[in-house]
């Protein structure tokens, strides 16, 4: 996994090319002429490429939310979420115009909501300005010499804090001229974040998931990429960042074993959200056939179709349980791998 700092550093160059890059159908008039491009086209591209950028982070925004919160009651470590995504326009690589198109009256912004989440209920609006997050006034938060990420970043810690705390997210707006508080109620989840960033892979840190933004599934129907997004979070949930630094080293039986693990326990974790507990099974036998073969080839992973046998494998026992106890205890229940110790 990238360093924090690194991490953040390429996520937001990742974004600024996203802002930056016309439409295929307007790259070959683009590059044959040296003249600038008239107000009204670039305005069209900015309008494009952030319209994708926020549709993906609007779809992993709200599969996490169902994850996180449909399987709250089993995680140990639970907090609070408010079905919410901010933004800071300094980050990306058109922020002055990507604010006036937004119609923002400062940097920070909100980018996406979950439909009927928290933030949604409580009253907040796809791009209304945010002026502070609790006592943090944004215009505080020091930018001289920062990076573009790092006030994002600080927003967010600053979020996280307020709903482990309390369960409750205060927020000012702007709205009509005027700032207008609002008060967040959470809702219980597992402690894990959803972000689109850059590259082509889907990883998970422990804390967080990270879809790159040219990762191949990304796209893919919402049943395909939840099942995607259940088994980078049974990565976190099952703690398998902590066990390998206790470990002490990534061995190639060692990343089978928690990859095996993770698909085994991504149906349960779809099943607690109301999704399709056959969801991964799918992903990996549409992006299989394609992909699966030259990527596994050095057998860190189990191949594509044994993947699928694995998840199918775990279904019956999450349908009696759904059906008798009307959820998938995966603690209770969930046959771990045999992971190896020193």
């Amino acid at each position: 996994m990238i360093h924090r700092t690194a991490r953040r550093l390429a996520l937001g160059a990742a974004l600024a090319s996203v802002l930056s890059a016309p439409p295929a159908a307007a790259q070959t008039p683009v590059a044959e002429s040296s003249e600038p491009l008239p107000v009204d086209v670039e305005t069209r591209e900015l309008a494009a490429s952030f319209a994708t950028l926020r549709a993906r982070d609007a779809r992993v925004l709200e599969l996490g939310y169902r994850l996180v919160t449909g399987n709250a009651r089993f995680c140990e470590d639970a907090t609070s979420t408010a079905g919410l995504l901010l933004h800071d326009v300094r980050a990306y690589g058109k922020g002055e115009a990507l604010r006036s198109f937004l119609g923002l009256q400062g940097d920070v912004g909100v980018q996406a909501l979950v439909p009927g989440g928290p933030a949604e209920r409580a009253g907040l609006k796809i791009d209304d300005t945010v002026l502070a997050i609790g006592p943090l006034r944004v215009s505080d938060i020091d930018i001289e010499g920062a990076e573009p990420w790092q006030r994002t970043e600080t927003i967010r810690a600053a979020t996280e804090r307020m709903l482990d705390e309390n369960g409750v997210l205060p927020l000012t707006i702007l709205r009509d001229g005027r700032p207008v508080e609002l008060t967040i109620e959470g809702v219980p989840a597992c402690r894990s974040r959803f972000e689109v960033g850059p590259g082509k892979r889907a990883v998970a840190d422990g804390h967080r998931i990270v879809l790159g933004q040219d990762f191949v599934g990304i796209d893919y129907p919402d049943p395909l990429l939840a099942g995607l997004v259940a088994h980078e979070l049974a990565h976190n949930l099952l703690r398998h960042r902590a066990w390998f630094d206790a470990y002490g080293k990534r061995t190639r039986k060692g990343v089978r074993l928690t990859e095996r693990e993770a698909d085994r326990l991504s149906p349960w974790l779809l099943a607690n959200a109301g999704l399709d507990p056959d969801g991964g099974a799918k992903f990996f036998k549409r992006w299989g056939p394609r992909h699966g073969m030259w990527i596994f080839r050095d057998r860190d992973h189990d191949a594509w179709d044994e993947r699928v046998d694995n998840m199918a494998a775990e279904i019956p026992q999450i349908e009696s349980l759904m059906a008798s106890e009307g959820a998938a205890d995966w603690p209770r229940h969930f046959r771990r791998e045999k992971l190896p110790s020193r």
